[in-house]
């Protein structure tokens, strides 16, 4: 008996009942599904064609997305499904990573981030004392950016002045980008340290490590050496629920980070799709009975969410569908995994942020019987739905649909 949740960040199936103006509308699977009929998803070598998820289909994914979108999709439904199905409308406040994983493990954030505006971004207080406590001669950014055009913009500046590139989103981060090796990967783990421990007074969710390789605008490139460094946890999760009962705790990719470590007792690194998937294919060989494994796939929202590519988006979803039978086969009787999202990030809307979007509720496993779950108010009925399952205390929100 074993409980694994999946998070294929950035998925979500519709514009939620909670979403600002400038998201309403935002369908991340519905919006590739109909661009990829319509033939504006392929990419010579990549993909063509109609989005292929049969597996996820399988489960109740279409179902779910109609359901929550409420728009006719242009899939085949399967006749029957193999699992239950539905959608979760987040409690939190923010649509944020750390919002969307504490919430689906238990722990709504009902308070605000802090957040910089788009020009000038950090105080320049902050900024002083993170020159002056870092050891730098400056900083580069200082602004809203995408991470890969800021590094094009301004890292052949930075690999001349050693100045680190600084820079947030419309998520409460604070982003440090470097290179590998003209700047040192452990002298921006180390900066990002100290950044960590000034910002803790604006209340800001994640300091995040960029590095990155190349010497020109065209050879840049961010690497998997990716480091965030978060605010734990404010109260109980399902993490901490399955560690106090004397369990094991896997956590896979960026899990570990967003949690601050907090209730994990096993991190397991790995950083593209890839990479992510074959070190998930050999957890579930060694997890013991009673585990959780908690995983995040993050290249759908990284490389193709804020990227505002629509193909790339849609092949790296059928990839995960390709991959999903050999996982389904590992699962032992009595194990349950769920799949699920954090937020949005609809690559056919405009700018590059997150969108705040319903997420789908997929549980399946040997001993599941198929049902349709319908809407869930919180993702919080996941972490209780997980601890049911594996017989831990009861967590303070959700409800199971187990």
């Amino acid at each position: 008996m074993r409980a694994i949740l999946c998070v294929l960040d950035s998925f979500g199936v519709g514009s939620a009942d909670s979403a600002a103006p400038g998201d309403r509308g935002a369908n991340t699977f519905g919006h590739v599904a109909i661009a990829a009929a319509e033939g504006r998803a392929d990419r010579e070598g990549l993909r063509s064609g109609p989005l292929k998820t049969p597996n996820l289909l399988n489960l109740g994914l279409g179902r779910a997305a109609e359901q929550a979108g409420e728009i006719k999709l242009p899939i085949e439904h399967p006749a029957e499904v193999s699992g239950r199905y539905g959608f979760a409308a987040e409690r939190s406040f923010g649509k944020d990573t750390p919002s969307g994983h504490w919430e689906m493990s238990g722990l709504p954030v009902e308070f605000d981030w802090g957040y910089f505006p788009l020009e000038n971004s950090f105080p320049k207080e902050l900024l002083d004392a993170f020159v002056e406590k870092a050891g730098l001669p400056g900083v580069l950014g200082n602004k809203h950016a995408s991470g890969t055009e800021i590094i094009k913009e301004l890292g052949e500046e930075h690999i001349r002045t050693g100045k680190p590139i600084v820079y947030t989103s419309a998520d409460s981060v604070f982003q440090i980008a470097a290179h590998e090796t003209h700047f040192g990967l452990e002298r921006l783990y180390e900066i990002c340290k100290i950044a960590r421990g000034l910002v803790d007074p604006y209340n800001v969710g994640r300091v995040i490590a960029r590095p990155f390789v190349g010497e020109t605008p065209d050879t840049f490139k961010r690497t998997g050496n990716r480091k965030d460094l978060a605010v734990p946890p404010h109260g109980v999760t399902l993490l901490d629920r399955v560690k106090d009962a004397g369990r094991e705790v896997i956590a896979i990719g960026k899990v570990g980070d967003i949690f601050a470590y907090k209730g994990v007792t096993q991190t397991r690194k790995a950083s593209d799709n890839p990479s992510v998937y074959k070190v998930l294919s050999e957890t579930l060989d060694d997890a013991p009975d009673g585990s959780l494994v908690f995983v995040n796939f993050n290249d759908l929202d990284t490389l193709y969410g804020h990227r505002r590519d629509v193909a790339g988006y849609a092949a790296c979803l059928e990839a995960f569908d390709g991959w999903l039978p050999s996982i389904q086969a590992k699962l032992k009787p009595g194990d349950v995994m769920v799949i699920t999202a954090d937020h949005g990030c609809d690559p056919t809307w405009e700018g590059s942020d997150h969108t705040r979007e319903y997420t789908p509720v997929l549980a399946f496993g040997p001993g599941v019987t198929p049902e349709n779950l319908g809407r869930r108010e919180t993702f919080a009925d996941i972490g209780q739905s997980l601890a049911k399952h594996l017989q831990v205390d009861p967590l303070p929100f959700g409800a199971s649909f187990l």
